[in-house]
């Protein structure tokens, strides 16, 4: 069937996703969970042990989630429920995202949402088998307001199942990236910000740098382009002693025109930022992350 490739799953209701690293699963993930929210979907998520890392990315989006989780707006079926209904059989799994979905339109939602893993039916024996629960999701979902993303990611899934899946979805979600080497993913929200997730060592460490200087290059040619170009760092977990002064001496060599902003700073990170001399550096800012208040 034609594959109608989108970076926004509003247009779709049975999506599939094929993330190269866990950062961008992460990333794709929280935008869906996201967009769920601020539309006022009943969002469900299958968690099989990643949960944690998926409120993270959406704490790191500043996504206020967990009011959301507590009104029953965002469930979150556990563990051992997600494994127990995967390993019943594709018509059992189909049966009960019927059921969820109808139960959440029956208490008035506009629209549901799910999402989640599930390559614990690939890895077990007596598991949902894929290519029949795939190709049932269509039929199940018929014209009611739903929407399902199907996360294939390659750590997890090998890729003559990927591909064989991939064939059974007319719409796959993609998130483009700058660089992505499965340790730091560095994507481009506007043309002078950069965002950076995961960890910063020597082996990605002049990606960075590159992709600062393109977005500074372009800031200078553009006579509306901001005199700022933005690193956010919510998501970078870590970076080494050489990463945080290559930032620094970056900031130093910019014009004095134009400035570095360092937005989402971890504590973590700001330590190490403050011992490599960020305070003394004029065309650099950096602005901590948020803390408490997200609801």
């Amino acid at each position: 069937m034609p594959m109608t490739v989108v970076q926004d799953a509003m247009t779709a209701s049975h999506a599939c996703a094929v993330p190269v690293s866990d950062e961008q699963l992460w990333e794709m993930t929280a935008r869906f969970v996201a967009s769920g929210l601020d539309a006022g979907e009943h969002v469900v998520y299958f968690d099989n042990g990643n949960i944690d890392a998926v409120m993270e990315r959406l704490d790191d989006d500043g996504v206020a989630f967990r009011g959301p989780m507590e009104r029953g707006e965002l469930a979150v079926v556990p563990g051992e429920v997600t494994r127990s209904v995967l390993s019943a059989g594709a018509d059992a799994v189909l049966g009960a995202l019927d059921h969820s979905i109808d139960d959440a339109l029956g208490r008035g939602f506009p629209a549901v949402r799910l999402t989640g893993d599930t390559a614990f039916a690939l890895t077990q024996d007596g598991g949902v088998p894929m290519l029949e629960y795939e190709a049932g999701i269509d039929r199940m979902l018929g014209d009611r307001p739903a929407r399902i993303l199907c996360r294939f990611d390659r750590n997890r899934f090998p890729e003559d199942a990927i591909a064989r899946l991939r064939a059974l979805h007319h719409t796959e979600l993609t998130a483009p990236a700058v660089y992505d080497d499965s340790v730091l993913r560095i994507t481009r929200p506007g043309p002078t910000i950069l965002r950076v997730a995961g960890e910063v060592d020597h082996s990605n460490r002049p990606r960075v740098k590159r992709g600062l200087d393109t977005a500074l290059d372009e800031a200078l040619r553009s006579d509306s382009s901001s005199p700022e170009v933005i690193l956010d760092l919510a998501s970078l977990r870590f970076i080494d002693v050489a990463g945080a002064v290559s930032l620094v001496h970056a900031a130093e060599e910019f014009p004095s025109t134009h400035r570095l902003v360092l937005t989402g700073v971890r504590p973590s990170v700001m330590r190490l930022l403050d011992r490599c001399g960020a305070p003394f550096a004029a065309q650099l800012r950096v602005e901590p992350r948020a803390t408490g208040g997200r609801s």
